[in-house]
């Protein structure tokens, strides 16, 4: 169904509208019309596109106008070239899966939940455009656990409430531990044909993370090869398992929203680990976006992946 409908083979808009200094100059240009004409030209279908919730709400009870009408035109520069997108929650009040944000509570606290759902009813409302080609992403990398009877649970309620407005759009639901493949059993069945499973993945983190700042098991100064790396030739089989099962056993279809290598990795090493990880998604029928099209650590778009670009995208 998603590569039918186009959603099989995008980018992440990361850094936009989601983890950003939110000025009105990173808002008006750090994407701009151009770069969608880009990624149709490089041949990707969609977009991911992120969003933390204080573009859309004014920390008052009421909602910013100028944000929502920020996504839409963003959906217009899409169809425009032939692009989908994906209206993905980066982060919500009361919770973010970066352990420096201040936002706590989201999965004990039923304001937080009624915020979160009222705030999809907004984006519903005024951003859910022709189902063909927009798609909702409920929320970014539930990081906990513990938090999985509860965001079953809250995903429902606002997966019902969503439907009222938008009954035949994609919605993409993801797991515990940042979305990690082997939690997907744990999501209960989809509500209906149109929810779909959501995982992410940058495994493994050694490789695809090495000197990653954020990441403090990791030692930054270390560098690795592919080879160095020793990534056994049936590696995403055995990682996706658990996934393509939980997919096949309710009947639904998986969607990774994000996977990249850091731009401290050699481009070349990087583009061996993308030979690897795509060859996977095609075997299983994976649709995807890579994280992402500028900058973010992992920027797609940046002038040092000018050398390996073209042959990567013969691969997203």
């Amino acid at each position: 169904m998603l590569k039918e409908m186009g959603f099989y083979r995008g980018v992440d808009l990361g850094g936009w509208m989601s983890q950003c200094d939110y000025s009105k100059e990173r808002l008006d240009h750090f994407i701009e019309e151009k770069d969608l004409a880009q990624i149709a030209a490089w041949g990707l279908d969609h977009v991911r596109l992120p969003v933390d919730f204080n573009v859309l709400e004014d920390g008052k009870g009421g909602y910013i106008d100028e944000g929502f009408d920020r996504i839409n035109k963003a959906v217009a520069w899409a169809r425009k070239y032939g692009l989908n997108l994906v209206i993905d929650l980066h982060k919500t009040a009361g919770f973010s899966f970066d352990a420096g944000e201040a936002e706590t509570g989201f999965f004990e606290s039923e304001a937080y939940q009624e915020r979160f759902c009222r705030l999809w009813e907004q984006l519903a409302s005024r951003c859910g455009g022709d189902p063909g080609h927009v798609a909702f992403e409920l929320l970014n990398e539930v990081t906990d656990e513990s938090y999985i009877t509860a965001w079953n649970r809250i995903a429902a309620q606002c997966i019902r409430r969503i439907r009222r407005i938008c009954p035949d759009h994609i919605i993409l639901v993801g797991s515990y531990h940042n979305n990690s493949a082997h939690a997907v059993p744990a999501l209960d069945k989809p509500a209906d044909d149109k929810v779909i499973y959501n995982f992410h993945c940058y495994e493994p983190v050694e490789f695809t993370h090495q000197g990653a700042y954020w990441v403090p098991k990791l030692d930054q100064e270390k560098r690795m090869t592919f080879e160095e790396a020793d990534i056994p030739a049936d590696y995403f089989d055995k990682a996706f398992a658990p996934a393509i099962e939980a997919a096949k056993k309710y009947g639904t279809e998986l969607y990774c929203g994000e996977y990249g290598v850091i731009d401290r990795c050699a481009p070349e090493e990087a583009l061996k680990w993308f030979r690897m990880i795509h060859a996977a998604f095609e075997k299983y029928g994976i649709s995807r976006a890579v994280w992402s099209y500028r900058q973010m650590d992992f920027g797609l778009a940046d002038p040092r992946m000018d050398a390996v670009r073209e042959e990567l995208l013969t691969l997203l």
